[in-house]
């Protein structure tokens, strides 16, 4: 019994480990593309930067009539856009092209990659990998930089590590949501805009401040799609304000566990979506 688990576990590793090279062969391969055309490469990413930094032209327009948004200032609402973008940019720039796989059912090209011996979700993730995503990653650490200089914090030694982690822990939940979108493709190829909803959709509403929103609204992204542990939550702890819906202290570190969660149940989701697959036109 225990070598039969033994066995099992080594091979649910040994698939992780080929995943992660299938995805960083045909990544570095997209790479070595685009690099070929440095000047494309450069306006490319200039042009998503600043489509990306509008988002928060708007803000800034906002609060030329306002001196706050739902109780917070400028510097508090550029700490929540910082986080929100840094956190999405990541996942958009790691797996952003999973929303291409209701064009890849529709068409048959998913076919070619289920025939290859290397795991479905690694190839459709790597797929045209965008370096050019850079853009809003960078657009977002800018504004998350001018936000912790602005901010009079005062910081202790949680709040230092919960700033990787509350990232890391975003962008995590972030790559559940594309793979859980993705999966949902198979069954409605052309659904690509309901994941957009609730991936672009789900970052430009976590850039403002939650009490602007109803409170249903609020307890949707938290307890039915946990977005508001990408920033609301531990960005609350770090600001010294009370956590969104009374919630205790100790869920502003929850982040990764939030995402490690959603991980897996997008695992079982995506898992399901391939099985249910019959070929062009199911």
């Amino acid at each position: 019994m225990a070598e039969d688990g033994w066995r099992a576990e080594a091979a649910r590793t040994g698939r992780l480990a080929e995943g992660v090279r299938t995805y960083r062969l045909i990544a570095v391969m997209w790479i070595r593309s685009t690099m070929a055309y440095r000047a494309s490469f450069v306006m490319t990413t200039v042009g998503n930067f600043a489509a990306t930094a509008l988002d928060f032209v708007a803000i800034l327009l906002m609060f030329s009539q306002v001196d706050a948004l739902g109780g917070y200032p400028l510097p508090e609402v550029a700490f929540l856009y910082g986080l929100s973008s840094v956190s999405f940019g990541l996942a958009d720039l790691a797996i952003g092209s999973m929303d291409r796989l209701g064009r890849r059912v529709r068409d048959g090209t998913l076919d070619t990659l289920l025939v290859r011996p290397a795991p479905v979700l690694a190839q459709v993730a790597a797929d045209r990998f965008g370096l050019r995503r850079l853009g809003r990653v960078t657009q977002g650490a800018l504004v998350l930089g001018y936000a912790l200089i602005e901010l009079d914090l005062q910081w202790t030694p949680l709040k230092l590590v919960l700033m990787p982690v509350m990232v890391l822990g975003g962008a995590g939940i972030f790559c559940a949501v594309f793979v859980a979108g993705a999966a949902f493709q198979f069954v409605a190829q052309d659904a690509s805009e309901v994941q957009n909803a609730f991936t672009y959709g789900g970052t430009t509403l976590l850039q403002y401040p939650p009490t602007i929103f109803a409170q249903d609204l609020v307890r949707g992204v938290t307890f039915v799609l946990p977005l508001a542990f990408v920033n609301w939550v531990p960005a609350a702890y770090v600001l010294g304000r009370p956590l969104p819906l009374g919630l205790p202290g100790w869920t502003a570190f929850a982040s990764p566990l939030v995402a490690a969660v959603c991980c897996a149940l997008a695992g079982v989701a995506w898992r399901t979506g391939l099985r249910s697959y019959r070929s062009t036109g199911s």
